[in-house]
């Protein structure tokens, strides 16, 4: 099992001062976070996601995965083309962070790609639930 599932982590997303519902404090992993359920580690990445629109302007694939998974430590290039294929969401096209025809999908791909592993989509899509619902 991929480290991101043992930690309900879908997106590898690395530990900070950032706090989101449903975490696990502290995390049993020294570097990533850990979550209660696969539903909160998703609802962390679509959070994540928007916070890069809206505080950083970033708004296409490209560029919210450029910072993401940066070239310093991931193979960024294919990371996004990867997206892209299986999103069928054009890398430079603009997404919508509140729009889960967009966001479903491009969660869902990230998981795979840090996981290697197919996400389960009942797990995506309660994680939107629990992301919109607030």
């Amino acid at each position: 099992m991929s480290r991101g599932l043992r930690n309900c982590n879908p997106g590898n997303i690395r530990r900070s001062r950032v706090r989101y519902r449903g975490e696990v404090i502290p995390s049993r992993d020294v570097e990533f976070k850990e979550f209660a359920t696969m539903a909160y580690g998703y609802r962390a990445m679509f959070v994540l996601l928007d916070t890069y629109r809206r505080r950083y302007g970033l708004i296409t694939i490209r560029q919210m995965l450029s910072r993401y998974a940066p070239p310093e430590e991931n193979f960024t290039e294919s990371y996004i083309r990867i997206v892209s294929q299986r999103t069928g969401i054009d890398a430079d096209r603009r997404v919508n962070t509140r729009l889960a025809s967009d966001m479903i999908p491009i969660v869902r791909a990230m998981s795979e790609v840090e996981n290697g592993v197919a996400a389960i989509l009942e797990d995506v899509e309660e994680g939107w639930k629990l992301y919109i619902d607030e």
